[in-house]
């Protein structure tokens, strides 16, 4: 299928060979693990027990080793997720000098690249993993490291000689990393439970956090749902030194379509060719490689690349629905049929959906407004069931190259807000969302009106997302009355527009639009709620080629109109995979992912058939207890359900959302933790 001889830098062969006698302590496809920390910043001795309580708490990241390290101030904690070598691959980690140590949790796709230029430097490697890859890269240029790795990390190195911390993260926030600092004392982890653990951190939830969550969908980093505990925003790193802290941005996205000025098929070969040898690095594996199917055109696209790499069928998994609006199973066997891969699929129901929910908000930490994360939860485990831990995914490509409904959605709207009283331009919408039969069934009246843009709209920052924000944040009607009050004052756009990087203003609309869902949505929800997380609640690891930096950075100097070219979605990446593909995946209009919502933690109106423990967590004495909502009003929302009056799509974020957040609240919140709601 494709020439697969090359000279790039970043090319390897599919599968990592461990020579004979070498004593591997890592390599790059066994750490999708969790690691933890604590510093104290006074230079006290560390409560070791507080440590073996966060790792403890990871173990679900890394199942199968846990490790520990010790020294005067700094106490590094990792739980291992092994792939090969069972007997090594201890971490943390030093280096031969013994005067740095890391825990890692990630991947570096480029690490054999790095170590072969360290190695022509003077460096000399005791194994042949990407962690000690790191370390003598952090040797040779600090903590511009970073700048040199191609993958998805989150680490920390303590540097004994200087007695400095650092911390970094990838990229496009791939790999989450927490941190919180409580009394003198420096905590951090690959997820909240795991500081949540130590004595002096409490859950309690964040109003304005939750506020963002009821806007944006996800908290923006630094902010998490939990007072005092933040997150290392995407593309940052961390310094502690002498008692104080500083962070730094290394990478942000930047849009200069208007530079480019190469050909539409010179484009489209490029994106091909960055495209094959992603996907290349993300096959490096001792282990078989999986990947999701979704029918859609980025999983399609990838699965074909990587059969282009292998001799025998490709093992694929997939989500299929009851709900004939939501399930693409149809173009999921239209590949399989056409790529000839070994094909496990998941039949996933509304009850399925409602019965996990608990477990799903327990691993995503967060509230959640949909719930889509769950069975992509269920799929994790299908892929675990199956004797696979690493899976490819398609993640990335729609914020990369264009591909959302609400890009389109925004065009539209800019167009028709020229000539505002026109009747014909209002008919696009139309376009939009054909495969949600509820909306295409209102009349054109409802479009209009939801749709329409005011005055003041065109100069917003935000004008892409306005909609979308503004029905989402129809939850906060159910908030009580004391939380009303105390989120008054509080602008949940203010911290948004101080982020808005400089040039911002400059950038085509679209790129604007590019850039609020891969700066927001993407790390917050799509890459940990639904990303993540699922995949890490049954120990899976999920890589995304459209997510490799190059290829986002590529994107990035795209002209807006070989992205959505008029109303075509992701032009260029049809353009660069049309041969791959059957004609109907490439031409069929973008479904996102979607899952059944309220009706699966509700049940079907009147048939009184859900989940117990849906209607102790949204009683009366339950609701008063949290606090965050009125009781009366979700009352009367419950009421709408049961006559069937409320399918409209902010009622279904409501219900989702408010019995998420007391699910929240009562799996983490001190006080509420003991309460029977099951």
């Amino acid at each position: 299928m494709f020439d697969l001889d090359g000279s790039r830098r970043d090319r390897g062969t599919p599968y990592i060979e461990i020579p004979a006698g070498c004593r591997s302590l890592e390599s790059p496809q066994k750490r999708m693990c969790g690691i933890a920390g604590i510093y104290d910043l006074g230079g006290a001795g560390i409560d070791t027990a507080s440590l073996d309580r966060m790792v403890a708490a990871l173990h679900h990241r890394g199942p199968d080793a846990r490790g520990t390290w010790t020294r005067g101030p700094i106490a590094l904690g990792h739980t291992r997720l092994s792939i090969i070598d069972l007997e090594g691959g201890a971490q943390p980690m030093s280096n031969p000098a013994g005067f740095l140590h890391i825990t890692f949790n990630g991947e570096i796709f480029n690490y054999r690249e790095l170590r072969e230029e360290l190695v022509e430097k003077g460096h000399s490697f005791a194994t042949r993993s990407d962690t000690e890859v790191i370390l003598h890269l952090y040797e040779e240029r600090g903590q511009d490291c970073v700048e040199d790795l191609n993958g998805q990390f989150a680490f920390a190195i303590w540097d004994e000689r200087s007695g400095r911390l650092f911390l970094a993260r990838d990229r496009l926030g791939i790999r989450p990393l927490y941190f919180s600092q409580p009394r003198g004392k420096f905590l951090f982890a690959s997820e909240v439970k795991a500081l949540l653990r130590h004595p002096e951190v409490r859950g309690e939830i964040d109003l304005e956090a939750l506020d963002e969550i009821f806007t944006f969908w996800c908290p923006v980093a630094p902010r998490t749902i939990f007072r005092g505990i933040r997150e290392l925003p995407p593309g940052t790193t961390m310094t502690l030194e002498e008692g104080r802290s500083s962070t730094r941005t290394y990478w942000q996205l930047d849009y200069h379509g208007s530079s480019n000025r190469a050909s539409e098929a010179e484009n489209a070969a490029q994106l091909r060719e960055l495209l094959i040898d992603a996907t290349r690095l993300r096959l490096r594996s001792d282990v078989p490689v999986g990947a999701y199917l979704s029918g859609g055109l980025d999983s399609s696209a990838l699965v074909a690349m990587v059969e282009g790499f292998s001799d025998t069928p490709l093992r694929t998994f997939s989500v299929a629905f009851e709900d004939p609006e939501l399930d693409e199973s149809r173009f999921q066997q239209e590949m399989i049929r056409h790529l000839h891969t070994d094909h496990s699929e998941l039949r996933c129901s509304s009850r399925d959906i409602g019965a996990v929910f608990p477990d799903v908000i327990q691993h995503a930490e967060t509230p959640l407004i949909r719930t889509a994360p769950a069975p992509l939860f269920l799929l994790s485990r299908l892929v675990r069931e199956s004797g696979f831990k690493v899976v490819l995914t398609g993640e990335g490509a729609d914020e990369v190259l264009g591909g959302y409904d609400l890009f389109k959605e925004a065009k539209i709207r800019r167009f028709w807000a020229a000539m505002p009283d026109s009747r014909l331009r209002p008919q696009l919408l139309e376009r939009l969302y054909p495969y949600m039969e509820k909306i295409q069934a209102q009349p054109e009246a409802y479009r209009r009106a939801f749709f329409h843009v005011r005055s003041g709209d065109l100069a917003s920052p935000f004008f892409s997302h306005l909609p979308r924000w503004e029905l989402t944040s129809w939850i906060k009607r159910f908030y009580s009355r004391e939380v009303k009050a105390q989120l008054a004052d509080f602008d949940v756009y203010a911290h948004q527009r101080e982020r808005l990087p400089s040039g911002y203003d400059r950038w085509d609309a679209f790129e604007q639009a590019q850039y609020l869902e891969s700066s927001i949505l993407m790390p917050g929800y799509i890459l940990s709620s639904q990303g993540d997380r699922m995949a890490m609640g049954h120990s899976v690891e999920g890589r995304f080629p459209f997510l490799d930096h190059r290829v986002v950075e590529f994107a990035a100097g795209l002209p807006p109109r070989l992205k959505m070219k008029v109303l075509n979605e992701k032009f260029l990446l049809k353009e660069a995979v049309r041969d791959l593909l059957p004609s109907s995946i490439t031409r069929r209009p973008k479904q996102p992912y979607r899952a059944p919502d309220a009706v699966s933690l509700l049940g079907e109106p009147g048939s009184g058939d859900r989940p117990e423990y849906v209607d102790a967590l949204l009683s009366a004495r339950a609701l008063e207890s949290s606090g965050i909502f009125d009781p009366s009003a979700v009352r009367k929302l419950l009421r709408r359900f049961e006559c069937g009056r409320a399918i409209g799509v902010r009622d279904n974020m409501a219900v989702v959302g408010i019995l998420s957040t007391q699910l929240l609240a009562h799996q983490f919140t001190p006080g509420l933790q003991s309460r029977e709601w099951t």
